[in-house]
């Protein structure tokens, strides 16, 4: 059989070719995938070549082995059903609704360990933000909110939507999102927080945060986040900023200012937790977070694989627009 794979091919280029899939081995499945979610953060930064020349795709994920080089095949949100099984696989995996960590492809070869079933009862279109909800689940965990503590999240994409929905349920004294597209911040408030301001209406905010988090993107965010964040306050970095460069003022009030600046990646946990932590632990409350917020409505386009070329374009053009893109397969 063929399948239907996405291929960056260039920077600002991306095409969809059909490539041979053999039957599945022995100890594999074949995975035909119903929709797969665009990480509009990441993958924007390998559609415009803004990764860092040598970098690895992923040091963990068996699908995204290899370096970050033209073509490439990415993406790392595939949902869809388990239609034939190898030698010595068991029944039960056979139409098993399942997410992988596997490129945009409309067919895929995958051990089951490589496979992570769905839970009843979420739809394919909410199983595919699973990373994304996994990823906010990470950034809380790192940042370790306090009862009563003032908050502002910096970036209001999905994740970081979702970062504000979560820091939504802790008594906090102020919870504040920050963003430029209006689309985002009606959504931000809409999750639950106090209020939601555009970048150049920072002013009454400075140096008030006990927590800050800079989710953009934006490497200008990362200042500003300095400016809004208080003595001894933190500030936890979940931005992948590519190759693009960042530059702070730390030669001002920074100096005295004791705040952390805290790395948080969602392919590891920090040390502290890993006495009475897993991966696998961590996966389980997004899961249970998924199906108790239901945030398929941040979906605002879907598109058939064919049109992906449209779909970036979008992305890079007109961000104002969108919040998660998924890529339909039928």
């Amino acid at each position: 059989m063929k399948a239907r794979a996405l291929h960056f091919v260039a920077p600002r280029r991306v095409a969809v070719r059909e490539e041979p899939l053999e039957p599945p081995g022995a100890g594999q499945v074949l995975v035909r995938t119903e929709v797969s979610a665009v990480s509009p953060g990441t993958e924007m930064l390998v559609y415009r070549g803004q990764v860092p020349a040598g970098m690895a795709v992923d040091a963990i994920l068996p699908a995204l082995a290899g370096g970050f080089r033209f073509p490439l095949k990415y993406g790392y949100a595939a949902v869809g059903r388990v239609a034939e099984l190898g030698e010595g696989v068991g029944p039960e995996w056979r139409e098993r609704l399942v997410l992988s960590f596997h490129p945009h492809e409309s067919h895929f070869l995958a051990p089951p360990s490589e496979l992570i079933p769905v839970p009843e009862g979420l739809s394919p279109e909410e199983a595919a933000l699973l990373p994304n909800m996994e990823t906010a689940v990470n950034f809380l965990m790192d940042g370790q909110p306090v009862v009563g503590e003032r908050v502002v999240v910096f970036g209001q994409g999905v994740v970081g939507l979702l970062t504000t929905a979560l820091l939504a349920r802790f008594p906090l004294s102020s919870l504040v999102a920050v963003d430029p597209f209006p689309l985002r911040r009606r959504k931000s408030q809409e999750l639950g927080a106090h209020a939601a301001l555009a970048p150049d209406a920072l002013d009454g905010l400075a140096a008030s945060a006990d927590l800050t988090y800079e989710v953009s993107g934006s490497p200008a965010a990362l200042e500003a986040a300095l400016a809004v964040t208080g003595f001894q306050g933190r500030i936890v970095i979940g931005s992948w900023y590519g190759d693009k460069r960042v530059s702070l003022d730390l030669g001002g009030a920074f100096h005295r200012s004791r705040i952390q600046l805290v790395s948080s990646q969602v392919s590891s946990l920090d040390a502290r937790w890993t006495g009475r932590w897993s991966k696998a632990r961590r996966l389980e409350v997004a899961w249970r977070l998924l199906a108790e917020l239901r945030p398929a409505d941040l979906i605002t386009h879907r598109f058939p694989l064919a049109e992906a070329a449209a779909a970036y374009e979008l992305l890079d053009r007109r961000p104002e627009e969108a919040l998660q893109i998924v890529f339909t397969y039928v």
